[in-house]
């Protein structure tokens, strides 16, 4: 009996795993309400990049059945038995998989539009090289789960695991720290422009450390407190975070068109001091074509919200309003 006390913690072992699946369900709920706004808004999108959005509903569908299975086993089917506490559940080895799974492909598209913006090959190299091997320890993790079997051969896990969570954790903080750096070099004399840039700054902060202080923390109760559950608190919704995070990326485009029509909308009228109603008249359409341009561009399928501070440079270039007054 003095050997069955410390295996069976119900609040240590299923108490984290249960709240890490309602995590992964809330998420679940907000993610198909971004992917149903974005199948809605980007139909003219590249269709790789809609068969990306569509794989990872799927995989995102199946991570989500399959986590309520993985806590429904030992609360329900195997409830009041040593099974329950002595062995891993039986779709438990799908977690590391499908994290994977979903974490490789959305840090190889973000390499992707690191590429696109800053013509260089190096970095987004070694984002790819992280990815892939973050996916390597995820599915080594997957099978070593399947191995062991048992609860307590959790902390043998413990190499595997790392070679799945810090590569991931390196990979997204390099994503994050080139993309801030990347956009910062692209403030301008235009207020407009600086404004736009702060805000994708401050988004690409939060998205891009969420997944990386998520597995961060992963790893550190997995590694700390190996005979708990904790760390599948952040585990089980580690998934859900990273599409999330793509998904609010992709649909971000929308929200800066909008600022930019609206920041726009007046700003090429009375600049010049003039009373030739012409004039007016030009600063004016100037000023919707400035907006029809930021739509065009800012919502093709090669274009987003990175290269939308060169949109708005560009279009200023050929519309801007000390253009206009030169001409006048």
């Amino acid at each position: 009996m003095a050997d069955v006390a410390p295996v069976f913690h119900v609040e240590l072992m299923f108490g984290p795993m249960l709240i890490g699946v309602f995590f992964n369900m809330i998420l679940f709920g907000v993610l198909l309400n971004q992917m149903h706004f974005y199948f809605q808004t980007y139909k003219s999108d590249a269709l790789w990049i809609k068969c990306l959005v569509a794989y990872l509903f799927v995989v995102e569908t199946a991570n989500t059945v399959f986590d309520m299975i993985i806590i429904y086993q030992p609360l329900i089917t195997q409830f009041g038995t040593q099974k329950a506490v002595k062995y891993f559940p039986t779709l438990f080895m799908t977690e590391p998989i499908v994290v994977v799974l979903v974490s490789m492909p959305i840090q190889c598209f973000f390499a992707w539009r690191i590429t696109k913006i800053t013509k260089s090959y190096i970095i987004p190299a070694i984002i790819v090289v992280l990815a892939f091997t973050s996916a390597t320890g995820g599915f080594i993790t997957g099978i070593k789960i399947v191995i062991l079997k048992l609860f307590i051969k959790k902390p043998e896990l413990h190499w595997s695991a790392l070679l799945w969570f810090l590569p991931s954790c390196v990979a997204d903080i390099l994503i994050t720290v080139t993309l801030v750096r990347s956009l910062s070099k692209r403030k301008t004399s235009f207020s407009v422009t600086n404004s736009m840039i702060d805000k994708l700054i401050r988004m690409t902060v939060q998205t891009g450390m969420i997944t990386a202080i998520c597995a961060i923390g992963d790893v550190a109760c997995f590694m700390a407190l190996p005979h708990t559950a904790i760390n599948f608190i952040w585990d089980l919704a580690l998934a859900k975070l990273y599409t999330n995070c793509l998904m609010s990326t992709l649909n971000a485009r929308s929200a800066l068109v909008n600022n930019g029509q609206t920041s726009n909308s007046g700003m090429f009228i009375n600049v010049v001091d003039s009373t030739n109603q012409k004039d007016i008249r030009r600063q004016t359409f100037s000023g919707a074509r400035f907006a029809k341009n930021m739509h065009e561009l800012t919502n093709g399928s090669d274009v987003y919200e990175l290269d939308s501070a060169k949109t708005v440079e560009a279009a200023q270039a050929q519309d801007s309003p000390y253009k206009l007054a030169e001409e006048v």
